[in-house]
């Protein structure tokens, strides 16, 4: 079928006009449906799509603003290694008395004290009169110094939060600073915190000979026992140097 003819061009005619109007309109009402139809099908199946995996991949610490999952405690046997991070160790220096321990992240800056074994056997701890003093066990290395150095903190005093009372909170790459008395500073890189029972105290994992320059921090964690008038557990922090300077 031909499409009509017109003689000669007379200008548009008021009623085809409309009618093409119309006929338009409608075609754009047509076609917004026929697009809100099509993704509330693809919305209602997306793993017919394509698009469920990419949806599934979003996890909670890649969201905008989102916290990171919090991260377990390090629990082995006694007798396994420490945890340490996957990173360089700095070399070792020279001994040098700790003077005072740096957590920045912890609001940490807190002096330090030297201890040595109680009558009972057990290392000593810093006196509770002083709820910011930290307690160097001398037996054993200067941080910095090759092997473990043991730095030790009351959790908490009868009256008030004390200086490791938030050491739980530290996490794998944290550091921690310690000042010596010969000018420089040891920049430790924490590995892993562990929570054991004072019944099951990791000896060797705390104590053990270790190749590199470690620091260990112990306070107290677990239950508080009024009957005994001391916490069920030990929280321990692991922690590698991995640099230092001079302050």
């Amino acid at each position: 079928m031909m499409a009509p003819q017109y003689p000669y061009d007379s200008g548009p005619d008021p009623k085809s006009g409309t009618a093409l109007r119309s006929v338009l309109i409608l075609a754009a009402v047509a076609g917004v449906v026929t697009v809100i139809a099509g993704m509330l099908i693809v919305v209602s199946s997306p793993e017919e799509y394509g698009l469920a995996s990419q949806r599934d991949q979003l996890t909670v610490d890649t969201q905008p603003g989102g916290g990171q999952p919090a991260q377990a405690l390090f629990q082995a046997a006694p007798t396994v290694p420490p945890p340490l991070p996957q990173i360089q160790a700095a070399p070792p220096m020279q001994p040098s008395t700790p003077m005072r321990i740096v957590i920045s992240k912890l609001g940490v800056n807190a002096p330090v004290k030297s201890v040595g074994l109680a009558k009972n056997g057990t290392i000593q701890v810093p006196p509770a009169d002083n709820p910011n003093l930290a307690g160097w066990y001398r037996n054993m290395s200067t941080p910095g110094e090759v092997g473990p150095a043991v730095i030790l903190g009351h959790k908490d005093t009868r009256t008030r939060s004390a200086v490791f009372s938030r050491v739980h909170e530290l996490r794998h790459g944290d550091t921690i600073e310690v000042k010596r008395q010969d000018g420089t500073t040891a920049v430790f890189t924490v590995g892993g915190v562990e929570q054991a029972s004072k019944q099951t105290f990791p000896t060797q994992r705390v104590y053990g000979t270790q190749a590199n320059a470690q620091l260990h921090l112990i306070t107290c964690g677990g239950t508080y026992n009024r009957n005994t008038g001391h916490y069920t557990d030990n929280v321990i922090v692991y922690a590698t140097m991995t640099s230092s300077y001079r302050s």
